[in-house]
């Protein structure tokens, strides 16, 4: 199989929770003999950005499944911020499993994808084989890991001012989201499908709404063999927070840096491949 974004239509498929249809990508929906392997994208992205690893994996004989998050992608957008909370959200990720008669599945996650990610592999060890996460942390150790964290994070508090944010990240100066976010390798694709109406705020709820349910709580520990991947230009995020994960992991643990900035999924695809098959199939 080789995919680009522009192939990924092909895949998709749709089931319904709570009233909203959510969208997702399925490589092999009537193949249930390959291993699964669940991909969870984050902010601003949608799982379309995984065509690189989806190339690889499924090439490598696994069964890739990534779920657009509600209010991102082709998936419905919530009415309300709480439709956005943490737990609803990795509901939705299990109801999906569920759906599928998937039990249990190797699982990686980039920038609030690797938080759901976390916080499925913490609260759900059943259903998790493996766990690599991306970019982030353990959300118990991304909130105790201090000031550069925090300064590094100052978009959290600004994206939690509303009526303020509103009016300014659709622009395009200073506090607009293509200026934060300069560093995306597709801001202009990001900026067109944030056009749409409602969609950049939808997307924006998910800071919106767990701020107080990620950061003020401390987590479960994760029992499945986990892979933490941090990159050194991140300018989003510190190594100390994804290297004190290891205190909230039980089972085994490894780290790996790359040279690049926050999208490695995007501009390191090759070398994540390689990171993550190596991982799945220890």
């Amino acid at each position: 199989m080789s995919l680009r974004i522009d192939d990924m239509n092909g895949l998709r498929q749709t089931f319904t929770r709570d009233g909203f249809q959510l969208s997702y990508l399925d490589t092999h929906p009537d193949d249930s003999a390959r291993p699964v392997v669940l991909l969870i994208h984050g902010f601003p992205d949608t799982a379309c950005m995984w065509a690189p690893q989806i190339n690889a994996l499924t090439d490598a004989g696994y069964r890739c499944i990534a779920p657009d998050t509600l209010g991102c992608g082709e998936s419905d957008m919530g009415n309300k911020v709480d439709d956005y909370n943490i737990f609803t959200i990795i509901g939705n990720h299990i109801a999906l499993l569920d759906h599928l008669n998937i039990d249990q599945v190797d699982l990686a996650g980039h920038d609030w994808g690797a938080v759901q990610a976390w916080f499925l592999a913490a609260y759900h060890p059943k259903r998790t084989k493996t766990l690599c996460a991306i970019s982030v942390g353990h959300p118990t150790a991304y909130a105790r890991a201090g000031l550069r964290q925090m300064m590094a994070g100052w978009y959290i508090a600004y994206f939690n001012l509303r009526g303020i944010s509103e009016r300014f990240l659709p622009g395009k100066g200073r506090f607009s989201l293509r200026s934060i976010f300069r560093t995306h390798p597709n801001i202009n694709e990001v900026m067109k499908r944030f056009a749409e109406p409602g969609r950049l705020m939808a997307a924006v709820n998910i800071y919106r709404a767990n701020l107080v349910p990620v950061l003020t709580r401390s987590h479960p520990k994760v029992i499945a063999p986990t892979l933490g991947i941090w990159s050194k230009e991140d300018v989003f995020l510190t190594e100390k927070q994804l290297t004190d994960s290891e205190k909230w992991t039980t089972g085994d643990w490894t780290y790996k840096k790359t040279d690049g900035a926050h999208w490695i999924p995007i501009t390191e695809p090759e070398w994540l491949n390689a990171q993550l098959l190596g991982h799945f199939q220890r």
